[in-house]
């Protein structure tokens, strides 16, 4: 590795846990708001579709609407949750407040930083999915063995659009910018992917694009275990999920290197 890319990457496989603890210090003083504006959105949405709406479409592959619903509320609230953290909180730690720099002047390198904070907003994702499982298991919409098996899922999800969401930031030179990221990104994925209706509905073009999309593999791995269904094809789905995570951590970190370290 050559000396001037060394500072890019982790130090070591712990300094990490440094930048986590100090959102962690920093956030516990607002949690409860916190909860709340994570869960909003996805709540809203369950309960909204799956009442409503639910009435409308009956059974989806023999399962009540919300029921079905609810997987995908949760993969698309750790989506959102990890996303809105890097977006807003991260960019803010990176360009307003100054407090990369002040980290960069200890002995943590801007790997530790960036991995630091894409492992705290899956914590985010993972409080977030969890929340939105836990009211769909208590109104009987998930099978409650599934938790083992979601968590996980969740908090994959969560580091993959924490990573896709680093390079939106280290690109974009104001907040203003991240509109056409919500609108023309997330927003799409959540009609394309599964979420809301089943995916062999679209036609099959958009199947094709929606199957090589990260929340798709979030879905098909959250959903079977929260309906208790075998999940095939498990193998596939979390090594998509592995290189949505990690291509873009190490595209994000050479971008944030000549951003920073000019």
């Amino acid at each position: 590795m050559s000396e001037g890319y060394s500072p890019v990457m982790p130090a070591n496989a712990y300094n990490w846990a440094a930048v986590w603890h100090r959102n962690f210090l920093a956030w516990r003083k607002v949690a409860v708001a916190s909860v709340l504006g994570n869960l909003a959105d996805p709540m809203t949405n369950l309960f909204g579709l799956g009442f409503g709406l639910g009435i409308i479409v009956g059974r989806v592959d023999g399962t009540p609407y919300i029921a079905f619903l609810a997987a995908g509320m949760v993969a698309t609230s750790a989506m959102t949750a990890a996303t809105f953290e890097t977006l807003y909180a991260v960019f803010a730690r990176m360009d307003t407040q100054r407090t990369w720099d002040a980290i960069l002047s200890t002995q943590l390198t801007l790997g530790d930083i960036v991995l630091g904070e894409l492992v705290w907003a899956a914590s985010k994702a993972v409080l977030a999915g969890t929340a939105i499982w836990t009211v769909a298991a208590i109104l009987g919409y998930a099978e409650w063995p599934s938790i083992v098996y979601s968590v996980p899922a969740i908090a994959l999800t969560g580091v993959v659009f924490a990573s896709l969401a680093m390079i939106v930031i280290s690109l974009a030179p104001s907040y203003d910018y991240f509109v056409f990221y919500q609108t023309l990104v997330m927003t799409p994925m959540v009609f394309l992917c599964g979420a809301v209706f089943p995916l062999d509905q679209l036609p099959s073009t958009l199947q094709h694009v929606a199957s090589v999309l990260p929340l798709a593999h979030s879905v098909e791995l959250i959903r079977p275990a929260m309906l208790g269904r075998p999940a095939g094809s498990i193998a596939l789905h979390v090594s998509a999920l592995c290189v949505y995570a990690v291509l873009p951590f190490f595209l994000s970190t050479a971008i944030f290197r000549r951003r920073l370290m000019r």
